[in-house]
């Protein structure tokens, strides 16, 4: 299928939500031409992903906010595979609209890991692909290692990727223009670094691989003030 029209504002023109199986342990998010499936997600991950930023940087959110999962099944309004900001966006209007979600944004100094380039320049192929293509992050992993494939990211796909893994909200610092294929592989438990064949803890392994830094820093952070939102039954 054509990707859809890149100046296209997306909407759901239908979508079902529904509470996820509390057994399932695994969550899934899936795009297939103009139909998105997402499985076992919670509404935190959903900001997450729909604002691109860290769980940290959503304040005064209900506890049920991050421990409810849901299943939810949606169709775009408009023909065409949707790009990642279009996905955002109706995701953004589904949290507004069915969830109720009201916020303001401000400002408040946050630890936070900036991505720099290292001394030796980046170590990461230029996608071929185009602009409009989807980025795709894809992997598996344990205690003992993460190997994640990152293909056709910006760094600011990159660094919203690697949120899910730190404890802090990530922040793109490379300058870094286009987009870049590249495999990270990592071990999660520094203890864990010294067995046999390990790969390095994440900082050696982003420095190593992709020829990037991962810094500690502080500074002014975007967050987002809930001042409303409803929690949803079957619908």
């Amino acid at each position: 299928m054509r990707p859809m029209a890149a100046d296209a504002h997306p909407s759901f023109e239908v979508a079902t939500i529904k509470p996820a199986d509390p057994n399932e342990l695994k969550g899934n998010f899936f795009i297939g031409g103009h139909r998105i499936v997402i499985e076992n997600q919670s509404v935190n991950s959903l900001m997450v992903f729909a604002y691109a930023i860290h769980q940290q940087q959503i304040v005064d959110g209900p506890a049920w906010l991050d421990t409810r999962k849901y299943d939810i099944v949606g169709q775009a309004d408009v023909e065409g595979v949707a790009n990642l900001r279009q996905i955002q966006e109706m995701l953004q209007k589904l949290l507004e609209t069915r969830f109720n979600l009201k916020f303001h944004r401000e400002k408040r100094d946050l630890a936070i890991y900036a991505i720099t380039v290292g001394k030796g320049g980046p170590r990461m192929a230029k996608s071929q692909d185009t602009a409009n293509g989807l980025p795709t992050q894809s992997g598996s992993g344990s205690a003992f290692q993460q190997a994640r494939k990152f293909t056709n990211n910006s760094m600011s796909d990159f660094a919203l990727g690697m949120q899910a893994f730190l404890e802090r909200p990530v922040v793109d610092k490379t300058g870094l223009a286009g987009r870049y294929n590249f495999i990270l592989k990592w071990t999660p438990d520094e203890s864990n670094t010294n067995a046999p064949d390990a790969a390095p803890g994440i900082f050696t392994a982003v420095q190593e691989q992709l020829g990037l830094k991962l810094e500690p820093a502080k500074g002014p952070t975007d967050v987002l003030m809930i001042d409303h939102i409803d929690e949803r039954s079957e619908n």
